[in-house]
């Protein structure tokens, strides 16, 4: 069966080949809560998909969309469940909340992570595009950015972790970072002359930031907001 738990995933755990992130836009903060709990409401009242290790949904600041995470073994199991269970559980939410909309959830594999301890407050995910496909440029970008992490002499606190995942169609690169709070994320984003971006590093965030095919970069903060797991 299905439970609800408060961990937050391990992004890091090996036994996750197949990770999928999606976006729902339900529009409103009150459609948000609604959703989540219709999200609790189908899943714990049916089996627990073999294959699917874990389940996470947040509520974005943005007070408008809902980040899904769905940590599973292989793209087989995935499939299977997406061919045969989903429907009805997809069905039964749009029956509590009508009207969502689903961005299709882009196909990931989790390539790097950096993290120390910590309880994360606040979710943020950082959709890097490139223009067209290259995996190795994909891989060398996120070395970079790791190289700059590591080479900042006085890190800003608050930041706990970044787990960078490579789209498999070679174009995109998705950071799942987690915070301590919205507050230190939005703190060290205002502060360049300390910590990220800091003068010591200056010469290695702007070989990130000028990487040549980097096409745009998104932002959004997210509260964790649901786990099931078996």
């Amino acid at each position: 069966m299905t439970r609800r738990s408060d961990t937050h995933p391990d992004l890091a755990d090996p036994r996750v080949t197949a990770p999928f992130f999606g976006i729902w836009r339900v529009g409103t903060p009150l459609r948000q809560r609604q959703a989540v709990e219709a999200v609790a409401a189908a899943w714990e009242r049916r089996p627990w998909p073999e294959g699917l290790l874990a389940y996470h949904v947040y509520t974005g600041h943005d007070a408008t969309t809902l980040l899904h995470y769905a940590q599973w073994t292989d793209d087989k199991a995935h499939e299977a469940f997406a061919g045969t269970l989903r429907q009805e559980r997809v069905d039964e939410i749009d029956a509590a909340v009508p009207g969502i909309e689903r961005l299709e959830p882009g196909r990931f594999r989790h390539y790097r992570s950096r993290r120390r301890e910590g309880v994360p407050g606040c979710v943020v995910i950082v959709d890097i595009e490139f223009e067209g496909p290259d995996a190795d440029r994909q891989r060398a970008w996120v070395d970079a950015v790791l190289e700059a992490l590591e080479n900042e002499p006085n890190p800003h606190p608050g930041g706990i972790g970044a787990h960078f995942h490579l789209g498999t169609d070679g174009t995109r690169v998705l950071n799942y970072a987690e915070w301590e709070s919205a507050q230190a994320h939005i703190e060290a984003l205002a502060a360049p002359g300390d910590g990220i971006g800091s003068p010591a590093a200056a010469a290695l965030w702007e070989r990130v930031q000028t990487w040549p095919g980097l096409k745009s970069t998104t932002v959004s903060r997210y509260d964790h907001a649901l786990a099931l797991v078996p």
